[in-house]
């Protein structure tokens, strides 16, 4: 019931958004575009960083592919490797901005491309739904416990890509989901089911402990913000637990 002057009126009768519509509505504004240049800023950012990474990786005489340059070579996630020199590197070799780095680099712009697009719907309803600085703190735990099970599953193969970061937001927006804070008639579970048989069925390919991993991150870290959502204290120690259970996993791994 919404309060007016002539006394209470139901939501459909007040004239403005109330509950989950209210919701809805804000992250309809923000996936469709109006307003978004307020509502997505920081989705936006990340973009943008992404493309510009990968633009550098061109300029420091990569391929289109995003491999042979230093920014590649320097970040992309792997246990244990060998530059051309003969000197060893990787995480295991105390790299640990790789699990950080390696979100950032792609293998060429239909890689880029399509995580990016992934990150504009996604992310932008989220940004929107649990503000900024959660939706950071969200994004970066996931990609790192993206990072963590592409190093489990996986520790010497090389990695890179936000998709563990996005299965993150994809994760968060399921819990939103299933608590009827965003009303998507059951879209995100099918596209995280779509997703994961994707994963599976290209698994040669494609990390599916880098998938896997950050859709465990941005579920345990979205459970943890909708149940503490009003201090900002809280929710920063439940990105520290688990940013350092990650870390663990991560170095179990290797």
């Amino acid at each position: 019931m919404t309060p007016a002057a002539v006394g209470l009126r139901c939501p459909d009768h007040s004239g403005k958004p109330q509950g989950v519509r209210r919701v809805t509505t804000a992250a309809t504004r923000a996936s469709t575009g109006v307003g978004a240049r307020r509502l997505n800023a920081v989705t936006m950012a990340l973009i943008g960083i992404n493309v510009l990474v990968y633009l550098a990786e061109l300029a420091a005489g990569g391929c289109v592919n995003g491999l042979a340059n230093t920014p590649y070579d320097h970040g992309v996630l792997v246990a244990d490797a060998q530059y051309g020199n003969g000197s060893l590197a990787g995480v295991s070799h105390g790299e640990w901005w790789r699990l950080i780095t390696s979100a950032f680099l792609h293998y060429g712009p239909l890689h880029l491309g399509m995580n990016m697009v992934s990150l504009y719907f996604a992310g932008s309803i989220l940004e929107q739904v649990i503000g900024r600085w959660r939706y950071v703190l969200l994004y970066i735990v996931s990609g790192l416990a993206g990072a963590a099970g592409a190093l489990y599953w996986t520790p010497h193969a090389p990695t890179v890509g936000a998709s563990g970061a996005i299965f993150g937001v994809f994760g968060a927006l399921l819990v939103l989901e299933r608590r009827g804070n965003i009303a998507t008639g059951g879209q995100v579970a099918g596209l995280i089911v779509l997703n994961l048989v994707i994963t599976l069925a290209y698994r040669s390919s494609i990390s599916v402990g880098g998938h896997i991993g950050g859709l465990i991150g941005g579920l345990l870290l979205m459970i943890a913000f909708v149940r503490f959502l009003r201090s900002w204290q809280v929710s920063l120690a439940a990105a520290a637990v688990v940013a350092a259970a990650a870390i663990v996993v991560a170095y179990s791994g290797i």
